[in-house]
């Protein structure tokens, strides 16, 4: 998800939105007189995979180059109170078949200092790994789509068509975020599918919110990132949550529906000038609740993750070791059956755990970053995938 703080492409609308900008060297502008520009930059993600027992009758090793993920911003200014973003992904979860589509599409309205109105297509308010997405994580286009269900499930990407009130206060030490939006692909990568809203149903809205409170270093703006690389001193917890009344829908045969919630908590500490370098350390924990409808997308879970960026360049970068966790444990499976168009749910099985380790290799932070990390995830009732990855992130 793009974090609209750190790309120059975004910083002039970060600095009205009360959000100062950091670390950009990204993107181009163009003004056109006092607070009036436009601006374009672009930004893409690619992997070389390779995964134990995944090809030939699960007997060999995989071994794949993958385009995770494109983008093309663009920005533009009316004026020091109107602000306006259009930003575009390579859909399809990552598949070769995938096509480009609109993610961001919207306008800040900066009523004061402390308070804007955002409108249009952008990110709800969530978690901390929904708020940063795969450019802004911890390195190399990760997704916590394990724990962070509704990031990578939910939406365009995470993102939704609404509003919401954006503010900030105690010198950007306090944000708050509240906004009603249309929730209707609540489970789009999911397995359940993507649920339209049902014809026997309310149109009822999702609304969602977050609450964050950082003890040193403020982090202004309302994208978040998850990782500031040895720029500040973090310590923050924040809240969310979502809910949308009958917002779990099975649809055709089965035709259950239930209401939808999520909360989440997660914590965030980097601290500089820790022996040689800096460390990290993050967590969180998340509860969703689809009111039994969609067992496999109900129930607990957990992602952690530490690094250490240490200060001393080697050639082009600097080194950052890491490790991560996430386990999601599911309340039961759902399976869909096309043949009878029927959603069944099963109280066994349904708990995932994802452990890696590995290393960033920092040329410019969120701009150019090398990641390698091996790692191998858990499913209960199927066999264990060990994997190694190498991806290449860069923005322009």
């Amino acid at each position: 998800m793009m974090n609209l703080k750190k790309c120059a492409l975004h910083t002039a609308v970060a600095m009205v939105c009360a959000t100062g900008a950091q670390l950009a060297n990204a993107g181009a502008t163009i003004s056109f007189g006092e607070d009036k520009y436009i601006s374009a930059g672009f930004g893409f993600i690619t992997s070389y995979n390779s995964v134990e027992d995944a090809v030939n009758s699960n007997s060999d090793r995989s071994n794949d180059f993958t385009l995770d993920s494109a983008r093309l911003y663009l920005s533009g200014s009316f004026n020091k109170y109107i602000k306006g973003m259009l930003n575009t992904e390579k859909s399809g979860g990552g598949s070769a078949g995938s096509n480009v589509e609109v993610i961001d599409a919207n306008v800040q309205f900066q009523l004061t200092p402390e308070v804007s109105i955002w409108a249009g297509r952008f990110l709800s308010p969530s978690d901390r790994a929904n708020m940063a997405g795969p450019y802004y994580s911890m390195g190399g286009g990760y997704w916590a789509n394990i724990a962070s269900r509704y990031g990578w499930n939910g939406g365009v990407i995470g993102r939704d068509d609404g509003v919401a009130v954006v503010s900030s206060f105690l010198e950007d030490h306090l944000a708050i975020s509240f906004g009603a939006f249309e929730g209707n692909q609540i489970f789009r990568f999911s397995g359940v599918g993507a649920q339209s809203q049902s014809t026997t149903t309310k149109d009822n809205l999702m609304y969602a919110g977050r609450v964050q409170y950082n003890f040193w270093d403020a982090e202004p703006g309302y994208y978040g990132t998850g990782n500031y690389f040895g720029a500040k001193d973090i310590l923050s917890i924040g809240i969310a949550g979502r809910m949308k009344k009958d917002g779990s829908v099975a649809p055709s045969v089965s035709n259950a529906v239930g209401d939808y919630k999520s909360y989440s908590v997660d914590f965030l500490l980097e601290k500089k000038d820790v022996g040689p370098g800096t460390f990290s350390a993050e967590a969180a924990y998340y509860y969703y609740d689809t009111d039994n409808v969609f067992l496999g997308e109900q129930g607990k879970a957990y992602s952690a993750g530490l690094g250490y960026l240490f200060s001393e360049p080697v050639g082009w970068g600097k080194f950052m070791p890491i490790v991560r966790y996430q386990k999601f444990d599911a309340d039961g499976t759902t399976s869909f059956n096309s043949t009878t168009n029927v959603f069944t749910n099963s109280r066994t099985g349904g708990d995932t755990k994802r452990m890696e380790v590995g290393a960033n290799y920092v040329i410019a932070p969120y701009n150019s970053v090398i990641t390698a990390t091996y790692g191998k995830t858990d499913t209960s009732g199927a066999s264990s995938d060990n994997f190694l990855k190498v991806a290449l992130q860069m923005q322009f």
